[in-house]
């Protein structure tokens, strides 16, 4: 018996008694949520520390600066334009609408894809991942604290260029009542929370490639391999719904729905586009992270 069991048992027995007396279920249960909220901190405070996550964040702030630029650049005050161009001239919010489409399609796979490569395969490469599952933690509560961060992940990346987007707008373009897409008004308080329900909706959107990727990266040990098998299948999709003799399985891809929250901006307010990518994505949630679960749980770890 090795030195660590008597401890582990000690802890899980509510009648066991330790020099500070006996162990609750409840004192146990409280610990382990303590433990495990420790851990998610830490696996979020090592994704954000990464100097490669942090010049992605810049990257990625750095579009809506160069889209909102461009536009105060190029218009002038007499032209009119229609769309989330015409928006941003008209209200700086659109910056944020329009930095949000241009990104989604590939960016932001590209910076899920480079996390979630590092979040097993890395950590399996480089043995890490052994010594992490020495302590008393299985391997299905780091799985799911890796799965935690990386939401944590997909709701920075797509909440950052919105951010970015207001603000640079703010500062070019002008506030106010927000002009629809469907020429009707609303106040700046709806058009912030319209913001929010595109940013929420790319963070899920998002979070369904790293269910994908999670599941990647428990299939090797090259973290570069489960990248680029990650971003390879984002652009498959991205591919397969270009094509037209395919259109009977569209639905069923993830890049077909990622752009599907035009009537946010619409009046009125409708979530008919939203419903289906939001079950989509919780569909390849349910499908891939239980595979991800499954291999990781049986997966040799010993090198």
């Amino acid at each position: 018996m090795s030195a660590a069991e008597p401890r582990t048992a000690s802890a899980l027995q509510p009648g066991r008694r330790s020099e500070f007396g006996s162990e609750r279920p409840s004192t146990v249960g409280a610990r382990r949520s303590a433990s495990g909220g420790r851990l998610l901190l830490s696996e979020i405070g090592m994704l954000l520390r990464r100097r490669r996550n942090q010049f992605i964040l810049l990257a990625l702030i750095a579009i809506p600066i160069i889209i909102a630029v461009a536009v105060k650049l190029t218009t002038n005050s007499s032209s009119s334009s229609s769309g989330l161009i015409g928006g941003i001239t008209n209200n700086g919010i659109f910056v944020s609408f329009t930095a949000l489409v241009v990104v989604i399609p590939i960016f932001l796979p590209m910076a899920v894809a480079v996390v979630v490569g590092e979040s097993v395969a890395g950590e399996a490469g480089s043995g890490t991942l052994r010594y992490l599952l020495t302590v008393p933690v299985s391997r299905t509560r780091l799985l799911a604290v890796k799965f935690a961060a990386l939401a944590v992940w997909c709701l920075i990346i797509a909440g950052i260029v919105a951010l970015a987007g207001l603000l640079i707008g703010f500062a070019l373009f002008p506030a106010g009542h927000v002009t629809l897409l469907s020429g009707t008004q609303t106040s700046l308080v709806g058009g912030l929370g319209r913001l929010t329900v595109v940013v929420g909706y790319a963070a899920l959107m998002m979070l369904a490639i790293a269910a994908i990727g999670l599941f990647i990266s428990t299939l090797t040990e090259v973290p570069i391999a489960a990248m680029a098998a990650t971003l390879a299948v984002a652009i498959i999709m991205q591919v397969l719904v270009a094509v037209p003799q395919l259109h009977s399985i569209r639905p069923l891809l993830l890049s077909n729905s990622l752009l599907d929250f035009a009537d946010v901006l619409r009046d009125p307010l409708t979530f008919g586009g939203l419903r289906h990518g939001v079950l989509l994505a919780l569909g390849y949630i349910v499908i891939f992270w239980p595979l991800a679960w499954a291999r990781f749980t049986t997966k040799d770890i010993s090198s």
